[in-house]
Protein backbone atom coordinates (compact mmCIF):
# COMPACT_ATOMS: atom_id res chain seq x y z
CA UNK A 1 0.00 0.00 0.00
CA UNK A 2 1.51 3.28 -1.12
CA UNK A 3 2.66 5.39 1.80
CA UNK A 4 2.09 2.65 4.38
CA UNK A 5 4.53 0.99 6.75
CA UNK A 6 4.26 -2.79 7.05
CA UNK A 7 5.12 -4.27 10.42
CA UNK A 8 4.57 -7.12 12.87
CA UNK A 9 3.14 -6.42 16.30
CA UNK A 10 3.82 -9.01 18.98
CA UNK A 11 1.00 -10.13 21.27
CA UNK A 12 0.51 -12.90 23.80
CA UNK A 13 -1.11 -15.00 21.04
CA UNK A 14 1.58 -14.35 18.43
CA UNK A 15 2.43 -11.68 15.91
CA UNK A 16 -0.14 -9.58 14.06
CA UNK A 17 0.85 -8.27 10.64
CA UNK A 18 -0.43 -4.82 9.74
CA UNK A 19 -0.02 -1.89 7.37
CA UNK A 20 -0.13 1.54 9.00
CA UNK A 21 -0.26 4.95 7.36
CA UNK A 22 -1.84 8.37 7.41
CA UNK A 23 -2.58 10.70 10.30
CA UNK A 24 -5.56 11.58 12.44
CA UNK A 25 -7.93 9.40 14.51
CA UNK A 26 -7.10 5.69 14.42
CA UNK A 27 -9.13 3.46 12.10
CA UNK A 28 -8.70 -0.34 12.10
CA UNK A 29 -9.63 -2.19 8.87
CA UNK A 30 -10.33 -5.93 9.01
CA UNK A 31 -10.67 -8.25 6.02
CA UNK A 32 -12.74 -11.35 5.29
CA UNK A 33 -12.35 -14.80 3.71
CA UNK A 34 -10.51 -15.71 1.51
CA UNK A 35 -8.73 -12.38 1.62
CA UNK A 36 -6.05 -10.65 3.68
CA UNK A 37 -5.44 -7.01 4.54
CA UNK A 38 -4.60 -6.63 0.84
CA UNK A 39 -8.36 -6.19 0.26
CA UNK A 40 -7.98 -2.59 1.53
CA UNK A 41 -5.20 -1.76 -1.00
CA UNK A 42 -7.27 0.92 -2.76
CA UNK A 43 -9.42 2.13 0.13
CA UNK A 44 -6.74 2.52 2.80
CA UNK A 45 -4.73 5.23 0.99
CA UNK A 46 -7.91 7.27 0.45
CA UNK A 47 -8.86 7.05 4.12
CA UNK A 48 -5.28 7.82 5.20
CA UNK A 49 -5.84 11.44 4.18
CA UNK A 50 -8.04 11.85 7.26
CA UNK A 51 -7.20 8.93 9.56
CA UNK A 52 -4.32 6.89 10.91
CA UNK A 53 -5.26 3.68 9.10
CA UNK A 54 -4.24 0.24 10.33
CA UNK A 55 -5.10 -2.61 7.95
CA UNK A 56 -4.37 -5.84 9.79
CA UNK A 57 -4.33 -9.51 8.89
CA UNK A 58 -6.70 -11.28 11.25
CA UNK A 59 -5.04 -13.71 13.68
CA UNK A 60 -4.61 -17.00 11.83
CA UNK A 61 -4.89 -15.32 8.42
CA UNK A 62 -2.35 -13.92 5.97
CA UNK A 63 0.99 -13.02 7.51
CA UNK A 64 -0.31 -12.97 11.09
CA UNK A 65 0.59 -15.86 13.36
CA UNK A 66 -1.72 -18.76 14.09
CA UNK A 67 -2.78 -18.89 17.75
CA UNK A 68 -2.05 -22.18 19.55
CA UNK A 69 -4.79 -24.78 19.27
CA UNK A 70 -7.27 -25.05 22.12
CA UNK A 71 -10.20 -27.24 23.03
CA UNK A 72 -13.51 -26.01 21.67
CA UNK A 73 -11.82 -23.83 19.02
CA UNK A 74 -11.48 -21.10 21.67
CA UNK A 75 -8.28 -19.49 20.38
CA UNK A 76 -9.95 -18.76 17.02
CA UNK A 77 -13.17 -17.52 18.55
CA UNK A 78 -14.09 -13.96 17.68
CA UNK A 79 -13.65 -13.09 21.36
CA UNK A 80 -10.06 -14.31 21.35
CA UNK A 81 -9.27 -12.69 18.00
CA UNK A 82 -10.73 -9.39 19.22
CA UNK A 83 -8.62 -9.52 22.39
CA UNK A 84 -5.49 -10.09 20.29
CA UNK A 85 -6.31 -7.09 18.11
CA UNK A 86 -6.96 -4.92 21.18
CA UNK A 87 -3.47 -5.84 22.38
CA UNK A 88 -1.95 -5.14 18.96
CA UNK A 89 -3.64 -1.75 18.68
CA UNK A 90 -2.47 -0.79 22.18
CA UNK A 91 1.08 -1.76 21.19
CA UNK A 92 0.76 0.63 18.24
CA UNK A 93 -0.36 3.37 20.62
CA UNK A 94 -4.08 3.26 19.83
CA UNK A 95 -6.26 2.63 22.88
CA UNK A 96 -9.44 3.97 21.29
CA UNK A 97 -10.23 3.67 17.61
CA UNK A 98 -12.88 3.20 14.94
CA UNK A 99 -13.25 -0.03 12.98
CA UNK A 100 -14.53 -1.31 9.65
CA UNK A 101 -14.78 -5.03 9.05
CA UNK A 102 -15.83 -6.94 5.95
CA UNK A 103 -17.12 -10.52 6.09
CA UNK A 104 -15.16 -12.40 8.81
CA UNK A 105 -13.56 -9.12 9.83
CA UNK A 106 -17.01 -7.71 10.48
CA UNK A 107 -17.67 -10.55 12.91
CA UNK A 108 -14.48 -9.86 14.80
CA UNK A 109 -15.26 -6.15 14.79
CA UNK A 110 -18.71 -6.38 16.36
CA UNK A 111 -17.45 -8.86 18.97
CA UNK A 112 -14.65 -6.42 19.83
CA UNK A 113 -17.21 -3.62 20.20
CA UNK A 114 -19.34 -5.78 22.53
CA UNK A 115 -16.42 -6.97 24.67
CA UNK A 116 -14.38 -3.73 24.73
CA UNK A 117 -16.86 -0.85 24.44
CA UNK A 118 -14.46 1.74 25.85
CA UNK A 119 -12.01 1.07 23.02
CA UNK A 120 -14.38 1.61 20.10
CA UNK A 121 -15.52 5.00 18.83
CA UNK A 122 -17.55 3.81 15.80
CA UNK A 123 -17.94 0.56 13.88
CA UNK A 124 -18.85 -0.31 10.29
CA UNK A 125 -19.86 -3.87 9.37
CA UNK A 126 -19.79 -4.78 5.68
CA UNK A 127 -22.03 -7.50 4.23
CA UNK A 128 -22.61 -9.39 7.48
CA UNK A 129 -25.20 -9.91 10.17
CA UNK A 130 -24.28 -11.29 13.63
CA UNK A 131 -23.11 -14.89 13.68
CA UNK A 132 -25.92 -16.07 15.97
CA UNK A 133 -28.45 -14.58 13.56
CA UNK A 134 -26.84 -16.31 10.58
CA UNK A 135 -27.18 -19.74 12.15
CA UNK A 136 -30.54 -19.10 13.79
CA UNK A 137 -32.04 -18.10 10.42
CA UNK A 138 -30.03 -20.51 8.24
CA UNK A 139 -31.76 -22.36 5.42
CA UNK A 140 -30.95 -23.80 2.02
CA UNK A 141 -30.16 -20.33 0.66
CA UNK A 142 -27.23 -19.91 3.04
CA UNK A 143 -25.97 -23.47 2.54
CA UNK A 144 -25.92 -23.09 -1.23
CA UNK A 145 -24.75 -19.47 -1.51
CA UNK A 146 -22.03 -19.35 1.18
CA UNK A 147 -20.62 -22.86 1.43
CA UNK A 148 -17.71 -21.98 3.80
CA UNK A 149 -20.13 -21.65 6.73
CA UNK A 150 -20.93 -25.36 6.68
CA UNK A 151 -17.99 -26.91 4.84
CA UNK A 152 -15.15 -25.27 6.76
CA UNK A 153 -16.89 -25.94 10.08
CA UNK A 154 -16.69 -29.70 9.54
CA UNK A 155 -14.31 -31.67 11.80
CA UNK A 156 -10.62 -31.79 10.88
CA UNK A 157 -8.97 -32.80 8.68
CA UNK A 158 -11.55 -32.90 5.85
CA UNK A 159 -11.85 -29.15 5.10
CA UNK A 160 -8.12 -28.63 5.66
CA UNK A 161 -7.31 -31.33 3.09
CA UNK A 162 -9.77 -29.95 0.56
CA UNK A 163 -8.44 -26.38 0.79
CA UNK A 164 -4.82 -27.52 0.78
CA UNK A 165 -5.39 -29.60 -2.33
CA UNK A 166 -6.90 -26.76 -4.37
CA UNK A 167 -6.44 -23.26 -2.90
CA UNK A 168 -6.81 -21.75 -6.37
CA UNK A 169 -10.26 -23.29 -6.74
CA UNK A 170 -11.32 -21.91 -3.36
CA UNK A 171 -10.20 -18.37 -4.16
CA UNK A 172 -11.52 -18.37 -7.72
CA UNK A 173 -14.92 -19.71 -6.68
CA UNK A 174 -15.36 -17.12 -3.94
CA UNK A 175 -14.19 -14.17 -6.02
CA UNK A 176 -16.07 -15.17 -9.16
CA UNK A 177 -19.30 -16.56 -7.73
CA UNK A 178 -20.12 -14.11 -4.93
CA UNK A 179 -21.20 -11.32 -7.24
CA UNK A 180 -17.94 -9.85 -8.53
CA UNK A 181 -17.87 -8.68 -12.17
CA UNK A 182 -14.94 -9.73 -14.39
CA UNK A 183 -11.73 -7.77 -14.01
CA UNK A 184 -12.10 -6.72 -10.37
CA UNK A 185 -9.35 -9.02 -9.15
CA UNK A 186 -6.14 -8.92 -11.20
CA UNK A 187 -3.99 -12.03 -11.31
CA UNK A 188 -1.48 -10.61 -8.82
CA UNK A 189 -4.22 -10.11 -6.20
CA UNK A 190 -5.64 -13.59 -6.80
CA UNK A 191 -2.15 -15.06 -6.51
CA UNK A 192 -1.61 -13.27 -3.20
CA UNK A 193 -4.86 -14.65 -1.79
CA UNK A 194 -3.97 -18.13 -3.02
CA UNK A 195 -0.50 -17.91 -1.46
CA UNK A 196 -2.11 -17.07 1.88
CA UNK A 197 -4.08 -20.33 1.66
CA UNK A 198 -1.12 -22.62 1.00
CA UNK A 199 0.27 -22.88 4.53
CA UNK A 200 -1.22 -25.87 6.42
CA UNK A 201 -1.08 -24.04 9.77
CA UNK A 202 -3.06 -21.09 8.41
CA UNK A 203 -5.54 -23.38 6.66
CA UNK A 204 -6.16 -25.12 9.98
CA UNK A 205 -6.53 -21.81 11.83
CA UNK A 206 -9.07 -20.56 9.27
CA UNK A 207 -11.09 -23.77 9.58
CA UNK A 208 -10.92 -23.43 13.36
CA UNK A 209 -12.31 -19.91 13.01
CA UNK A 210 -15.28 -21.28 11.06
CA UNK A 211 -15.73 -24.06 13.62
CA UNK A 212 -15.75 -21.42 16.34
CA UNK A 213 -18.42 -19.50 14.43
CA UNK A 214 -20.61 -22.61 14.44
CA UNK A 215 -20.11 -23.25 18.17
CA UNK A 216 -18.49 -20.98 20.75
CA UNK A 217 -19.17 -17.73 18.86
CA UNK A 218 -22.86 -18.59 18.77
CA UNK A 219 -22.77 -19.18 22.52
CA UNK A 220 -21.11 -15.82 23.16
CA UNK A 221 -23.62 -14.06 20.94
CA UNK A 222 -26.61 -15.79 22.53
CA UNK A 223 -25.40 -14.86 26.02
CA UNK A 224 -25.19 -11.18 25.03
CA UNK A 225 -28.58 -11.29 23.34
CA UNK A 226 -30.21 -12.92 26.38
CA UNK A 227 -28.58 -10.35 28.68
CA UNK A 228 -29.74 -7.44 26.51
CA UNK A 229 -26.17 -6.28 25.93
CA UNK A 230 -25.82 -4.01 22.91
CA UNK A 231 -23.06 -2.15 21.10
CA UNK A 232 -22.93 1.37 22.54
CA UNK A 233 -21.18 3.24 19.74
CA UNK A 234 -22.69 4.21 16.37
CA UNK A 235 -22.85 1.32 13.90
CA UNK A 236 -22.95 1.55 10.11
CA UNK A 237 -24.19 -1.52 8.23
CA UNK A 238 -23.49 -1.73 4.50
CA UNK A 239 -24.42 -4.73 2.39
CA UNK A 240 -24.41 -5.88 -1.22
CA UNK A 241 -27.47 -4.83 -3.18
CA UNK A 242 -27.09 -8.02 -5.22
CA UNK A 243 -26.34 -10.48 -2.42
CA UNK A 244 -28.38 -12.51 0.01
CA UNK A 245 -28.64 -9.85 2.72
CA UNK A 246 -30.61 -7.64 0.34
CA UNK A 247 -33.58 -10.01 0.31
CA UNK A 248 -33.23 -12.90 2.77
CA UNK A 249 -34.39 -11.10 5.92
CA UNK A 250 -37.12 -8.75 4.71
CA UNK A 251 -39.64 -10.13 7.21
CA UNK A 252 -37.59 -8.73 10.11
CA UNK A 253 -36.64 -5.42 8.52
CA UNK A 254 -33.59 -6.62 6.62
CA UNK A 255 -30.02 -6.18 7.92
CA UNK A 256 -30.93 -2.95 9.75
CA UNK A 257 -33.76 -4.67 11.58
CA UNK A 258 -31.40 -7.41 12.70
CA UNK A 259 -28.56 -5.10 13.72
CA UNK A 260 -30.94 -3.02 15.83
CA UNK A 261 -31.24 -6.03 18.13
CA UNK A 262 -27.48 -5.74 18.72
CA UNK A 263 -26.66 -2.02 18.69
CA UNK A 264 -28.28 1.14 20.02
CA UNK A 265 -27.42 3.48 17.13
CA UNK A 266 -27.72 1.81 13.73
CA UNK A 267 -27.79 3.28 10.26
CA UNK A 268 -26.93 1.97 6.80
CA UNK A 269 -28.10 0.80 3.41
CA UNK A 270 -27.29 -1.48 0.51
CA UNK A 271 -24.39 -0.75 -1.83
CA UNK A 272 -24.37 -1.40 -5.56
CA UNK A 273 -22.05 -4.36 -6.04
CA UNK A 274 -21.45 -7.94 -5.01
CA UNK A 275 -20.13 -9.37 -1.75
CA UNK A 276 -16.69 -7.88 -2.41
CA UNK A 277 -18.02 -4.38 -3.08
CA UNK A 278 -15.11 -2.73 -1.19
CA UNK A 279 -12.80 -4.07 -3.90
CA UNK A 280 -15.31 -3.55 -6.72
CA UNK A 281 -16.17 0.04 -5.78
CA UNK A 282 -13.29 1.32 -3.61
CA UNK A 283 -13.95 5.03 -4.20
CA UNK A 284 -17.63 4.78 -3.29
CA UNK A 285 -16.88 2.58 -0.28
CA UNK A 286 -14.14 4.89 0.97
CA UNK A 287 -16.49 7.86 0.67
CA UNK A 288 -19.20 6.12 2.71
CA UNK A 289 -16.70 5.13 5.39
CA UNK A 290 -15.12 8.59 5.53
CA UNK A 291 -18.52 10.27 5.90
CA UNK A 292 -19.44 7.91 8.75
CA UNK A 293 -16.14 7.99 10.62
CA UNK A 294 -15.37 11.70 10.39
CA UNK A 295 -15.40 13.32 13.84
CA UNK A 296 -18.43 15.28 14.93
Amino acid sequence: MTGFESRRVETAQGGVFAHQGGSGPALLLLHGFPETSLMWRDIAPMLARDFTVIAADLPGYGASDCPPAAQGHATMSKRAMAATLIEAMAALGHHRFAMAGHDRGGRVAYRLALDHPDAVAKIAVLDVIPTFEVWDRADARLALAFWPFSLLAQPAPLPERLIGAAPEAVVDNALDEWGSPPGVFPRAVRDAYVAALRDPAHIHAICEEYRAAATIDREHDRADLDAGQQIDCPLLALWSAHGGLASWYEEVGGPLGIWRRWAKDVRGHSVDGGHFFPEEKPEATARLLRDFFEPG
